[in-house]
């Protein structure tokens, strides 16, 4: 299965990276995962609602422009749904049953996702109510669908 992870900004924390690597050579045996990075727009300190809009919605055209019709979309926002680790496996599960041709997460940036991305998505994921950086969401996640994969393959790690 191809596992794609589409996101606004750049990992810049050594930490971080070493982090999202380590998840990336523990994925391999299971998918084939990509994580394509996409240019955080500037916003001014105090940014009008407009200005932000307008940043999100050219973030969203970026993001849209590597989304196919047959992949399936998993949008990162804190109004998704939640879910455990257990349940998210089985929603993985299900998405691979369908037959997508590509599972595909978007995390937005500092402001969050286009309404268009959004609407584009086929399932909405919310991780907490919290804010969390979009740089540490993206090792969140990767930690989560490694989780989801052992899980699904019935191997200890989960517990």
């Amino acid at each position: 299965m191809q596992v794609e992870i589409l996101c606004v900004g750049k990992l810049k924390e050594k930490y971080l990276k070493d982090a999202c690597e380590e998840y990336k050579k523990r994925l391999s045996r299971f998918c084939n995962l990509t994580i394509t990075e996409f240019k955080d727009e500037a916003t001014p300190e105090q940014a009008s609602n407009a200005q932000i809009a307008q940043a999100m919605e050219r973030e969203g055209e970026r993001i849209l422009s590597k989304i196919s019709d047959r992949d399936f979309v998993i949008s990162l926002c804190v109004e998704g749904k939640s879910l455990s680790s257990e349940s998210f496996a089985k929603e993985l599960e299900l998405v691979f049953q369908k037959g997508a041709s590509r599972l595909v997460f978007v995390i937005g940036g500092s402001c969050g996702l286009s309404e268009a991305v959004k609407k584009r998505s086929d399932f909405r994921l919310s991780f907490s109510a919290m804010t969390f950086p979009h740089q540490l969401m993206r090792v969140i996640l990767l930690e989560q669908v490694y989780r989801a994969y052992k899980i699904n393959a019935n191997e200890s790690y989960h517990k």
